[in-house]
């Protein structure tokens, strides 16, 4: 009979800084789905339109970093063993949206934010202290920034060039993932954030989307 592995804090840890390289590093995270992208025929877009649509991919590309973070942190101090299988779970989900939206940046002739791993390191603190707080607290957490990543995936397909069909099928399919992320995240107990903690984290998600955009 398989008995489950329980890791030592050590063991944790180290299990952290691979899962960070694997998430920094190009070409490192490998899709258990193969992308939305590929049922959509490629087509010849302006230079104009091929640099917006990169830079809306890269600021994506990096919403989906913080998110690798933002749950490895909170699954290294969640309290229920349940909620951290919970964290690890979406974080292996998560790691889909990483690759389709690696793979779109380097098909429009574009590259990753050189500034991911600031925002890694800042997320995965953010998480970590979330968890620390409460499991209620960092599922709440989890809720808010998804819907957060919702909005700002709603504005993306509204902005990004009209015939641009591969990357709209991938974020189309994100913005699916991510709604259910937070409404899982909210059943299974997450505390609802007030409106105040809500705008410091749009004020913040404003800083990534500013300078990742090009950077």
């Amino acid at each position: 009979m398989a008995t489950q592995r329980h890791y030592s804090p050590i063991d944790r840890l180290l299990l952290q800084a691979d899962t960070a390289m694997r998430t920094l590093l190009p070409f490192s995270g490998a899709p258990s789905r193969p992308s939305p992208a590929l049922v959509r025929a490629e087509t010849k877009l302006s230079e104009e339109d091929s640099r917006h649509a990169a830079g809306l991919m890269r600021i994506n590309h990096t919403g989906e970093v913080c998110a690798q973070a933002l749950y490895q942190g909170q699954a290294l101090t969640a309290k229920l063993p349940q909620v951290r299988k919970a964290m690890e779970h979406a974080a292996e989900e998560e790691v889909d949206h990483l690759a389709w939206c690696d793979q779109r940046i380097r098909q429009l002739g574009s590259h990753t934010s050189v500034l991911n791993p600031l925002f890694y390191g800042m997320s995965f603190g953010i998480g970590a202290v979330a968890g620390l707080v409460s499991d209620r607290v960092s599922l709440g957490f989890v809720a808010a920034t998804e819907h957060q990543v919702c909005k700002h995936l709603d504005e993306h397909l509204v902005t990004l060039p009209v015939d641009d069909e591969k990357s709209r099928a991938i974020l189309e399919q994100m913005r699916t993932d991510e709604q259910q992320h937070a409404e899982s995240a909210l059943d299974a107990g997450g505390y609802r954030f007030p409106a105040p903690v809500k705008f410091g984290m749009s004020l913040l998600a404003k800083v990534m989307t500013k300078s990742t955009y090009r950077l």
